[in-house]
């Protein structure tokens, strides 16, 4: 079976270190922030009107900068 091949094989290995350094906070920050999505969606469905009432005020919004008529 071939091993994954990149790019960094060829770097030193204080740069390498970084760059998975990188990688790795930048997977985190992506799972921080499914996580903090999920919490907001389920804190959200508990109040259903909420969502109605805030899907109604953004679509005024967005008509008025696309130039729409607001009813």
């Amino acid at each position: 079976m071939q091993r994954f091949h990149d790019e960094t094989t060829h770097l030193d290995s204080k740069t390498r270190r970084k760059l998975e350094d990188q990688r790795r906070m930048q997977f985190r920050r992506a799972i921080e922030d499914h996580c903090e999505q999920r919490r907001l969606q389920l804190e959200m469905s508990d109040y259903p009107e909420l969502i109605a009432a805030n899907y109604l005020l953004s679509s005024k919004a967005v008509r008025r900068k696309s130039g729409g008529k607001v009813r």
